[in-house]
């Protein structure tokens, strides 16, 4: 998830009502404007006695020159670094992005957002916007929140469909309506996740919920925001969780509720590029998995020889967290 930070010096109170209804994740201000941005609205504040401390938690720094870049590259690895162009040349930021993690950069327009959010590939981790009209800022806010990581999906064949008795599943409720072709990346382990369809079609027995992922068992990983996972057992009112669509864009979105309740599974087994992997999902018509062309396909007519999406990793997982290891999970 890529941040989005507003600078507000000097004061200005639209900028700042526009900072809070666009969802910006922070604001910058002068340490005497701290208490005047918590009547507005509850938000991050960056400033001297605020909740993010300057010269501390951040760093703002000036590059000019490659003694700047050299200056910059030695700061504390703990301490986020925002980085000031000062004649706005790609190289300087391309080098420190290979060097270190936790870089932000000032973003004055639009196209300038867009393209720090794509140097190497992976771009800046935020941007602090700098500009003076609230409608820009809406926009760059906006903007810089729909760029979230694109994931690879790959087709997959279904070899084995069966029923598997009872079992604790998990409903995602969040807090936004998904569309076709738009659920979440389950799985059994945590190297291999199906697209699951969000609750988005009627059928004669009840109405859509397209704000629902019925995801999985307890035992389940989820794929999360910021290439983390988490077992289903584990998701919490106000997590984020990752919206994934049949294309492998993906949004970011934050639970509302989440119902375990013992229902019939079924367990679903499928091999890509030389792999078995496997889902148990509610054995129910209004369940499905996602096509390789993005229509939905129910796991009531699921058959072997059916292609669905799914996305796959190499290595493992400690606590969420991806790691380098030969792990094995059958």
């Amino acid at each position: 998830m890529k941040h989005v930070w507003v600078q507000i010096m000097p004061w200005d109170k639209e900028l700042a009502v526009a900072a809070l209804e666009s969802g910006a994740d922070a604001v910058v201000v002068d340490a005497t404007d701290t208490a005047t941005v918590k009547t507005l609205g509850r938000i991050t504040v960056v400033s001297a006695n605020g909740d993010i401390v300057p010269d501390h938690d951040v760093f703002l720094m000036d590059i000019a020159s490659k003694a700047d870049e050299e200056r910059a590259a030695q700061a504390p690895r703990e301490a986020t670094l925002i980085l000031r162009m000062k004649d706005w040349t790609i190289i300087p930021l391309e080098n420190l992005l290979a060097q270190r993690d936790r870089v932000m950069a000032i973003a004055r327009s639009t196209n300038e957002a867009r393209t720090l959010m794509g140097i190497l590939e992976k771009g800046v981790d935020g941007v602090v916007v700098d500009c003076r009209d609230p409608a820009d800022v809406r926009r760059i806010v906006t903007m810089v929140h729909g760029l979230s990581q694109t994931l690879t999906l790959q087709s997959a064949l279904i070899t084995r469909v069966e029923p598997s008795g009872m079992g604790d599943r998990v409903c995602i409720d969040t807090c936004s309506n998904m569309t076709a072709g738009e659920g979440m990346l389950v799985g059994n382990t945590s190297n291999a996740f199906f697209l699951v369809q969000a609750e988005t079609l009627e059928n004669p027995y009840v109405a859509a919920r397209p704000f629902r992922v019925n995801a999985s068992a307890v035992h389940a990983y989820l794929v999360r925001p910021d290439d983390k996972t988490s077992y289903l057992s584990d998701l919490r009112v106000g997590d984020p969780v990752l919206a994934v669509n049949w294309k492998g864009e993906t949004r970011r979105l934050h639970i509302g509720r989440c119902k375990v309740e013992m229902r019939p599974m079924i367990l679903i087994h499928a091999e890509t590029e030389g792999r078995t992997i496997s889902i148990y999902l509610q054995n129910a018509e209004t369940i499905n998995l996602v096509g390789v062309d993005g229509r939905p396909i129910s796991v009531s007519a699921l058959k072997p020889g059916d292609s669905v999406l799914v996305h796959t990793e190499e290595g493992g997982r400690h606590f969420g967290m991806k790691i380098k290891e030969t792990l094995i999970e059958r």
